[in-house]
């Protein structure tokens, strides 16, 4: 069984034909299979390179041909952490602490490096306060939402929230985590570049510290599948680094400017995401989302060091003297696009 929404508002991946349920699978006219794995839709392509090797693990878990008996139900394969986290998860499991495993230890995966001091320490859910309208019901889709965060975040603004991610492993924990803070989130395992919904199904498309991690043509790509799921009117909100920011352009310089690769982060200039989303999308405009670092959000200032904490009401007072001078936006970390469906 999965929730009736998925049968009316998926599609094939492939060629967006509609699909059937047949012996826990979604199949299309085509052919085209997609194994349902504890009630999640694994909407993941086989025939494409992915953009993460830990998607091949997930198909290879969905498709039963990989699997770590030591914790089934946690789907450790597919969560691209190193054998030594994993033990250190199993741990965590013994000693029934209040945030799920998988949170504790892709807590510096989602939500920065500068929080790598809480990995295997968390003891609540960082979830940030979304900088959108209230929802008032409209339909919200997470692109990338790992464990969860922002999905939980949209919801809380009153949004029907839908996240998909490439990670199984994260989409259960995700599905888990709802579960115990009482949210009636959908979560899809699946491909930006490849999104499973019918076109107009969201009113919202959001996704953060995501397409920073894809190539030009992977990106232009997952820019074009949001703007095809949005209804006229809706609005893309894409967080992505700048190439200007201090801390960004420390990190460049650490690896000689040279050009990203693999997963590495790209750092593009505004004139570039302007071009991107409105091309794909409609008019776009910024705002600023973090300085000095990239995923700082005040609402974490609680499990946060002193340090850290004084970078992030640094970056506070930049974002509020970027409202009044927009320039101070330029030089900004990282950047909230804000693009327009207009047709």
């Amino acid at each position: 069984m999965i929730d009736p929404w998925f049968a009316d508002n998926l599609v094939c991946p492939v060629d967006h034909g509609p699909l059937g349920i047949s012996a826990n699978a979604l199949i299309c006219a085509a052919g085209h299979r997609y194994p349902i794995v504890d009630d999640v839709p694994v909407m993941l392509r086989a025939d494409v390179l992915q953009t993460i090797s830990l998607a091949d693990a997930s198909l290879k878990r969905a498709t039963h041909q990989e699997h770590d008996p030591r914790a089934p139900a946690l789907y450790l394969e597919s969560l691209g952490i190193s054998e030594t986290e994993k033990i250190e998860m199993l741990q965590l499991v013994k000693n029934s602490r209040p945030v799920d495993p998988v949170v504790a230890y892709l807590i510096a995966a989602t939500n920065g490096l500068m929080y790598r001091h809480l990995i295997g320490r968390l003891d609540r859910y960082p979830i940030p306060d979304i900088q959108l309208p209230d929802g008032h019901g409209r339909r919200l889709l997470d692109v990338g939402c790992s464990w969860g965060r922002w999905s939980l975040a949209a919801s809380s603004a009153g949004y029907d929230t839908v996240g998909i991610d490439p990670s199984l492993g994260a989409v259960m924990a995700a599905c888990r985590v709802a579960r115990q803070l009482g949210s009636a989130n959908r979560y899809v395992v699946g491909d930006a570049r490849h999104l499973p919904f019918r076109a107009g199904t969201f009113d919202v498309v959001f996704s953060y510290s995501v397409l920073q991690h894809f190539s030009e043509a992977d990106a232009e790509q997952a820019v074009a599948e949001m703007g095809r799921l949005l209804r006229p009117g809706g609005t893309a909100k894409v967080q992505l680094p700048t190439r200007y920011g201090v801390r960004c352009l420390y990190h460049q310089a650490r690896r000689g400017f040279r050009a990203a690769q693999g997963f590495e982060v790209r750092y593009r200039t505004l004139p570039e995401l302007r071009e991107l989303f409105a091309a794909r999308v409609g008019p776009a405009r910024f705002a600023a989302d973090c300085y000095f670092g990239i995923g700082l959000q005040p609402s974490d200032a609680p499990m946060m060091t002193p340090g850290l904490k004084a970078i992030t009401a640094a970056s506070e007072t930049l974002k509020r003297l970027s409202g009044r001078l927009p320039a101070l936006t330029r030089v900004a970390d990282s950047v909230f696009v804000e693009a327009l469906k207009t047709a």
